[in-house]
């Protein structure tokens, strides 16, 4: 992952048996639940702004782009370490780095960006990244 202002945070979750598909893997899809599973838990821990304070503010974070590169399976049960960081932040959104490592063997499952597009929730259109989230995302 590129280093740079922002933090890395970490999350672990465990391959559950609804994960596998009929190739004995992780099925694909599965890979963007476990990145949003693990911001939504960062964002809350790390940052102080958990999913419903932006709601409360009638705010939404909707990912508009995904690059992810698939380089090793998840197998049933495997123990899994989530990395992300902001990698950029611009007037109406974010892009996240992130990383997946498959904690037995300490390789990369799967990395990439996400981006997100910060939305009013009244107007389904994109707003302005305020002062206050730009300064709790530059921990």
């Amino acid at each position: 992952m590129e280093k740079n202002q922002y933090s890395i945070f970490e999350s672990e979750l465990r391959v559950r048996p609804d994960d596998i598909d009929m190739f004995n893997h992780v099925h694909n899809s599965k890979y963007l639940d476990y990145v949003l599973a693990a911001r939504y838990e960062q964002m809350e821990k790390f940052y102080g702004m958990p999913w419903e304070h932006f709601t409360k503010q009638g705010l939404g974070w909707v990912v508009s782009r995904v690059d992810i590169s698939f380089k090793r399976p998840l197998l049933m049960n495997d123990l899994m370490l989530i990395r992300t960081g902001i990698l950029t932040m611009h007037e109406k959104g974010c892009s996240v780095q992130f990383e997946i490592i498959n904690k037995k063997t300490n390789k990369v499952a799967s990395d990439g960006i996400f981006d997100y597009v910060l939305i009013d929730l009244n107007t389904n259109r994109g707003t302005k990244v305020t002062e206050e989230m730009i300064k709790a995302y530059s921990i």
